[in-house]
């Protein structure tokens, strides 16, 4: 199976590259399956339904969220219904979204999970103690499975990578926006990326217009953070798992592309 993980798909930028270029990535790349992370697909911050149908549309197979999941109030229902979606599964057990999916690709099934971590984020459930009541609720639904990690210290995708290993084929971290070079496989057969990077202009602060962060940063005045335009990359990993469900090889994707 071979499946690549796009990281945060950041603001207008983010959005149109993905939409624009995810059928002939499918195709070049020979993808089985196409998942997304998309919190800040609008406008920097949150995901809107009509982007979210556009995006299966397009053939992304599964999307995760993180911190800005409810940005959008919109999306709620979309969460409640959908089972193309997954909230972070160390979410109280009352918000709204499923903890994990399992979805068809051309190799059989994949799971689907993100978690939430907790160093320098807000309070959230324990996500180890998430992560094995999903896992064990797939059970033999799917022998693949991807983990998305949104969290901001590395230390804590570290720590939850190395806790997974050799329970899933794959745990991948999103929400800092900045690819780390870090991309293995460990023992135990999990393929592993602190940060896959961002879907979006690199010509900025994380996302950001770099003239605004910078103000507000010197300071302190507040003002809106526009989404940048310039310098505009698709950035992930792509994962190649033996039919056991453990990764063979690991490799970071970055591409400039058009929007």
């Amino acid at each position: 199976m071979r499946i690549l993980f796009l990281g945060d798909v950041v603001g207008k930028p983010g959005y149109v590259a993905v939409t624009k270029h995810a059928e002939a990535l499918r195709s070049e790349l020979n993808l089985d399956a196409l998942v997304i992370n998309a919190e800040n697909a609008s406008d920097g911050s949150g995901l809107m339904p009509r982007q979210f149908k556009r995006f299966l549309e397009v053939g992304v197979d599964a999307v995760t969220l993180g911190d800005h999941i409810y940005r959008c109030k919109e999306i709620v229902a979309t969460l409640k219904k959908s089972d193309r979606i997954v909230k972070p599964a160390n979410y109280p057990a009352d918000s709204a979204g499923r903890n994990w999916i399992v979805i068809d690709t051309s190799k059989g099934p994949l799971g689907v999970i993100s978690v939430m971590g907790r160093v320098y984020m807000r309070p959230v459930d324990c996500p180890f103690d998430a992560l094995d009541r999903a896992i064990e609720e797939i059970g033999d639904a799917a022998k693949h499975i991807l983990v998305d990690v949104h969290a901001e210290a590395t230390s804590d995708k570290q720590v939850i990578g190395r806790y997974l290993d050799g329970k899933v084929t794959a745990v991948l971290g999103t929400h800092t926006h900045v690819p780390t070079a870090d991309a293995c496989i460990f023992p135990g057969g999990t393929a592993f990326q602190c940060d896959v990077g961002m879907c979006g202009p690199y010509d900025s602060i994380i996302g950001r217009d770099i003239r605004r962060v910078t103000q507000t940063t010197r300071t302190f005045e507040p003002c809106h953070f526009h989404v940048a335009t310039r310098d505009v990359r698709l950035c992930g990993a792509i994962i190649e798992a033996k039919d056991n469900g453990k990764a063979k090889s690991i490799e970071r994707f970055e591409r400039k592309v058009d929007v």
